[in-house]
């Protein structure tokens, strides 16, 4: 398995693992009743400040994986793997692990700059891949 390959797996583990960081205080903050439902209606509560950011942390990274996925898609199937997209790929990752504890704590502008730093890993491995 490529370096690219190695950081998309590990980057689906961390949206499971982001995935667990909402749903746990969100359960225990909007009942079980709430979430196990259909969610026809807005909840009776709104989610703490903390497990709102988690929980938009969680869509962001959702947002992010697609354009990673591509951008790994592109470089393995096009086998252009090199150090430029390697080192890319796990300054992705290492970008998406602290654009979390970023966003929950409100970090600005730490929260954006960490996000860019992603996104700017993710788009090198693009331009690398066509070069």
């Amino acid at each position: 398995m490529t370096p690219e390959l190695t950081a998309l797996a590990l980057a689906g583990l961390l949206q499971a693992i982001q995935f667990l960081l909402f749903a746990v205080p969100a359960n225990m903050e909007l009942g079980t009743g709430y979430t196990s439902s259909a969610r026809d209606k807005p909840p009776s509560r709104q989610l703490s400040i903390r497990t709102a950011r988690l929980q938009r942390a969680l869509n962001n990274h959702f947002e992010g994986l697609i354009l990673f996925t591509l951008a790994v898609t592109v470089v393995t199937l096009g086998q252009q793997s090199t150090p430029v997209t390697q080192t890319a790929a796990w300054v992705y990752l290492a970008a998406r692990v602290l654009y979390i504890p970023a966003y929950a704590l409100g970090l600005r502008p730490w929260r954006s700059v960490v996000w860019g730093i992603g996104f700017a890993a993710t788009i090198t491995m693009i331009v690398a891949a066509l070069t």
